[in-house]
């Protein structure tokens, strides 16, 4: 089926996924424990609710005593936020054909304080949008409909600067960048800087603000793409990621520059934003690497156009700009202070058949 034929089951979609709502449940957390996995599967009743359980202690032989503890709170400084995406549309010439389809993805972060200037990160995702046309160019988390934990961190003060270490950080999570756009496509997200913090797995970023706009950053990662940790981390055996950061943002203009070495690649990262009152703001971002291979990236974000906002945005679609690039057009506009819609189109250029696509999304947050 063609595409835009096959799209016109899509506003019926829409209207039947608009008006449904979300909601959390109280969630035990006793039983995500005790993993030492990288990846870790949660089945269903591992977030089944006992909130009315007490715990009851063995006190000396003597009986049973029963504790005033609930076992299923959070803790007073523990939080957590949620968030879910829909995904409807088709890509005509699609790599994975061009049926309409829905799919969906979900994350749940979970979040305390030891001290009040620290936190303990806990991510878990979830969703089918991994398989279609459509999740190749938006980007979703496929994860077969269970909930995967993601990553574990730690983020702490040390002295004047900001430290995050643990499974799922890289060289770049303490960058600061310089990007104004809002994207549409997974492509465009990355702002021209496809390789900044490089593909390591598990490691540390370190991050100073100077407090007069301008950031350094740094870190180191390894594991690059291990599902077993037995080569220990930057060792021979194991490919590493280093990377660091300079940039300067202010309330209307901004620019950083990276450097990036992914054991047998390096790359330098650039990126400029200008965002000017009453004006829509313009993002910029160039890359290149050791090997001379360039990609670029160009945005503009209109804000408050009707309800919502517009991006218009390009970027070449890999390191070697060549002539294949990525268009996308999307208009933004929240239905809610939960509930964003979004719909866009996007042209692809590749070697074969340019891919053409129509998607909506709906974003849930909570």
């Amino acid at each position: 089926m063609k595409l835009f034929k096959s799209l016109l089951v899509a506003p019926a979609l829409l209207g039947f996924l608009t008006p449904m709502t979300a909601q959390s449940n109280e969630i035990d957390l006793g039983t995500i424990s005790n993993y030492n996995q990288n990846k870790i599967d949660l089945d269903s009743n591992s977030f089944q609710s006992n909130s009315d359980k007490k715990s009851i202690l063995l006190s000396g032989g003597e009986g049973l005593v029963e504790s005033d503890v609930d076992e299923t709170s959070f803790s007073e400084t523990t939080s957590a936020s949620f968030g879910s995406t829909f995904y409807v549309g088709a890509v005509e010439n699609g790599a994975s054909g061009e049926a309409t389809t829905f799919t969906y993805d979900f994350g749940m972060d979970l979040s305390t304080s030891f001290t009040g200037e620290d936190s303990f990160d806990v991510a878990i995702i979830g969703g089918n949008a991994g398989a279609t046309s459509v999740d190749g160019i938006m980007g979703g988390d496929g994860t077969t409909d269970v909930l995967t934990l993601d990553g574990v961190s730690y983020t702490f003060p040390l002295g004047s600067a900001t430290v995050i270490v643990g499974d799922g950080v890289g060289p770049d999570d303490m960058n600061t960048g310089a990007c104004a756009y809002s994207a549409f496509t997974d492509l465009l997200s990355d702002c021209g800087s496809n390789n900044v913090g490089g593909s390591g797995d598990s490691g540390f970023a370190i991050g100073y603000d100077f407090g007069n706009g301008f950031t350094l950053a740094g870190g180191a990662a390894g594991g690059v793409g291990a599902t077993d940790e037995s080569d220990g981390l930057f060792t021979e055996e194991d490919a590493s990621s280093f990377g660091l950061e300079a940039a300067y943002t202010a309330d209307t203009y901004g620019f950083s520059v990276a450097y990036t070495d992914d054991e047998a690649t390096t790359y330098w990262s650039l990126q400029a934003m200008v965002a000017p009152e009453g004006f829509p703001s313009i993002s910029v971002g160039y890359e290149t690497d050791d090997d001379d291979a360039d990609a670029i990236f160009a945005g503009l974000t209109f804000e408050e156009v009707g309800p919502g906002s517009v991006s218009l945005g390009m970027a070449s679609t890999g390191t070697d700009a060549g002539d294949d690039y990525q268009y996308e057009l999307s208009y933004s506009y929240p239905l809610n202070d939960g509930m964003t819609i979004t719909p866009g189109v996007f042209i692809t250029e590749t070697a074969g058949d340019d891919e053409t696509g129509v998607v909506v999304t709906t974003s849930f947050s909570f």
